[in-house]
């Protein structure tokens, strides 16, 4: 600041002429945590001669500027002496951060700093806000944007029009500091603490709005389709300087709620009118309504009887909360020019559980698979499938696969190498991928259902490592589930790239006696995966979720391996 203060031409060095008046004339600062308007005396002296100070003013006029440009022919000697125009486009690019400590420097910072183009700006570069605050209350709206955003509808003349704050005398400054950088702590992505089910919240910046997204997957089995989403919560300026919090949930519009950010990592919700979730109907209703958005079905298409119970179990577990919440951070995984595929999150087959969201993430020589979403027998935060990519395996021709008890065999020997790996490496110490060449290839001749490459041979890099290094396509073989397998989606793919052993979790009901099985991983193309679970004699085919999602990525990879220790333990 006493940089600034020098090349302003403020202190000592250049007479600062603050006068006795201004000493006395406060103006009150904004409540919000960044203050770029602080109280005059509080913050530095007038820069030069003024007649006084326009608490409204909005605009930097040039005339006021005339008495500081520099002589004809001279460099300018301070920030003061360049014109007006120009400072606002230095101010704009600084980060919005930064403000409120310019603005303490003299009252033309101050003054300058209420042009609302460098706060525009700011919104636009940090948080994505391109709508234009003086056209908002006469633009008008589709029925689509009507429901997107929860905004109540009004019918004049046969055309909907927006219901919006009173964006007339609100400006950019205000969206910044009281909506924008209040609320960033709670922007990115979140895991729901709604018991086994966990879900996947994506918060964003949409317009002038943060809006809480729910991410739901698409209706079972069709794990191809895109994802779907419903909003829980928004925040917007009703008015000046005021941020109001609307919960979403329920089908009677946008009402009161509250958000409070417990600590860095983690924030609650709460709906202040309940009654807004029920409907006339009673629960009843309620159920009907919540089954044909949640499985775009009736429970009478529903013949299964073990899997109503599942479904009226978890309307009865999830309805209960009414939107009352507590969110913990998720961030998604690092990544690595060495991974198979890229990491991310996937949307998957479990059976009569419907379609979980599964993340994907690599290790190493292990690949992990951890729940987003959940269900009674493995909750959310477990880690539903681990790859070992240390152990690939070669599939038998088409005809030999249509036997299960082929394949069963494969998977088994390949299993008992492994466990003799683990007891060789807990009995030498050393790691399974540092042990010698030599004793890896003894042991693949050994077993003749192996190959360290899907084509043949035993050097090298697996198939999909070896294409990788030089640029060109893995090459796929034909895929065919073996017999007796059951699969939720006979759409699957009938070639694959690689595969490689696995074992799945399975428990009982509650989380009870949870043990890994051996099981295949299964690798189709880019955005495509499955695992065949030898044990259950089940097949589940996952497919990527190609959302983009912003504020989620990791900063390091020792933060993400905390958070997916973090998840695990609280359904553990």
């Amino acid at each position: 600041m006493a940089v600034c203060a020098r090349l302003c031409g403020v202190g000592p060095a250049r007479g600062c002429r603050r006068r006795r008046g201004a000493q006395r004339k406060g103006a009150a600062g904004d409540s919000s945590e960044l203050d770029t308007d602080p109280e005059e005396g509080g913050g530095g002296g007038s820069c030069g001669e003024e007649k006084g100070e326009d608490a409204a003013e909005e605009r930097i006029e040039g005339a006021a500027w005339a008495r500081s440009s520099p002589p004809r022919g001279r460099a300018p000697l301070s920030l003061l002496e360049l014109p007006p125009e120009l400072l606002v486009q230095i101010f704009a690019s600084l980060p919005g951060t930064e403000l409120p400590g310019l603005a303490l420097v003299c009252s033309a910072f101050r003054r300058i700093l209420r042009t609302d183009t460098i706060w525009r700006r700011r919104c636009k570069e940090e948080y994505g806000v391109c709508e234009n605050l003086r056209k908002l209350e006469i633009t008008g709206v589709s029925c689509q944007d009507v429901y997107a955003k929860r905004i109540n509808p009004r019918v004049k003349s046969g055309r909907f029009m927006k219901i919006l704050p009173d964006y007339e005398h609100m400006e950019y400054r205000d969206v910044y500091t009281c909506l924008l950088h209040r609320y960033r702590h709670i922007l990115g992505l979140w895991q729901p603490d709604i018991g086994p089910y966990g879900g996947l919240l994506n918060v964003v910046v949409d317009g002038l709005f943060i809006i809480g997204w729910m991410y739901l997957p698409p209706h079972d089995p069709h794990v191809d389709d895109p994802m779907r989403f419903k909003p829980l919560f928004r925040i917007h300026l009703m008015e000046r300087k005021s941020a109001t919090v609307e919960c979403m949930y329920g089908h009677k519009g946008p009402h009161s709620g509250h958000i409070q950010i417990v600590k860095k990592d983690e924030f609650s919700t709460k709906c202040n009118q309940t009654d807004h979730h029920r409907m006339s109907g009673g629960r009843q209703e309620e159920f009907r309504t919540w089954l044909r958005e949640e499985w775009g079905r009736t429970l009478e298409d529903i013949f299964h009887e073990h899997m109503q119970e599942l479904i009226l179990m978890k309307f009865i577990y999830t309805s209960q909360y009414d939107n009352c919440l507590t969110y913990r951070r998720i961030c998604l995984p690092p990544r690595s020019p060495d991974d198979l595929i890229q990491p991310g999150l996937f949307k998957g087959t479990y059976g009569s559980h419907g379609l979980e969201i599964v993340m994907l993430s690599f290790h190493g020589k292990k690949a992990k698979g951890t729940k987003i979403t959940g269900d009674p027998n493995i909750p959310a935060g477990q880690q539903t499938v681990e790859i070992d990519l240390a152990h690939p395996i070669q599939l038998p021709d088409v005809e030999n696969l249509h036997d299960f008890s082929e394949l069963s065999r494969i998977v088994l020997e390949v299993q008992e190498q492994v466990r003799r790996e683990q007891e060789e490496e807990e009995g030498e110490g050393l790691p399974v991928e540092r042990q010698p060449q030599a004793q890896e290839e003894e042991e693949e001749q050994q077993q003749p259902g192996l190959s360290r490459q899907e084509g043949g041979g035993t050097e090298g890099p697996p198939a999909e490592e070896g294409a990788a290094a030089q640029g060109s396509p893995p090459a796929s073989c034909p895929f065919v589930l073996p017999g007796g397998i059951a699969s939720r989606n006979e759409d699957y793919p009938r070639t694959c790239r690689a595969c490689f052993y696995g074992t799945g979790l399975i428990a009982g009901h509650g989380f009870t006696s949870p043990e890994r099985t051996p099981g295949v991983f299964v690798l189709f193309d880019d955005d495509r995966f499955g695992f065949i679970w030898l044990e259950l004699h089940s097949f589940s085919l996952y497919s990527r979720i190609k959302d983009s999602f912003q504020n989620a990525d990791a900063p390091l990879r020792e933060a993400f391996d905390e958070m997916l220790k973090n998840i695990q333990l609280l359904t553990s």
